[in-house]
């Protein structure tokens, strides 16, 4: 499944246009697209290594203006279900979440922002739970950043068995990647007012 998607952005990678579906692809992956960016930076970067930093950069700024996007959503879609939330039972769940993100806000924009836990899923709940702006963008940029330029580097320097490397492990690295998020889920399900 994902080796097709992945195969799939390759091909937008080749097009004249890439830069702009690079652009692109990181906004909407920062908001609600499921494929990471990564997939097309990698072969942009090995097919043009010295334009690699160039890509990364690319991707970092677009992907925190999607950050941006999915903020505001949060924020702005909230005000519409606020009262029937705080009505529900569903309410002492989401002020133990509004405790534990004033308390790690930052830090979990920038883990989420690095790592494969779905970076979207943190920008709509920053909006939605308020978390002041100025650190949600400061842990964008450098979670984003670092990512972004990581993958750029090594396949800089790594070449072509390197993208061939990532291209092997793409299903894997998906299903691990939906694999953490469900554990993600449970474990805040279950616990979560104890984290």
């Amino acid at each position: 499944m994902f080796r097709r998607l992945y195969d799939r952005v390759l091909t937008w990678a080749a097009h004249p246009r890439a830069p702009v579906y690079l652009g692109t692809l990181s906004f909407a992956e920062s908001s609600f697209f499921p494929i990471p960016p990564d997939v097309m930076l990698a072969p942009m970067s090995l097919a043009k290594p010295r334009r690699a930093l160039h890509y990364a950069a690319l991707c970092t700024v677009t992907s925190v203006l999607g950050g941006l996007f999915g903020y505001l959503v949060g924020k702005l879609a909230f005000a519409s279900i606020e009262g029937w939330l705080m009505a529900s039972h569903w309410a002492p769940a989401f002020e133990d979440a509004v405790q534990a993100f004033e308390r790690y806000g930052f830090w979990a924009i920038l883990l989420a922002g690095f790592s494969p836990i779905p970076y979207k899923v943190f920008t709509i709940s920053a909006g939605v739970l308020g978390m002041p702006l100025l650190p949600f963008l400061l842990g964008s940029v450098i979670g984003r950043g670092a990512r972004f330029f990581l993958v750029a580097g090594l396949i800089r320097i790594g070449g072509q068995p390197f993208a061939d490397k990532l291209r092997a492990w793409i299903d894997i690295l998906g299903w691990l990647a939906i694999g953490l998020v469900a554990v993600g889920l449970l474990l805040w399900h279950f616990f979560g007012g104890a984290l």
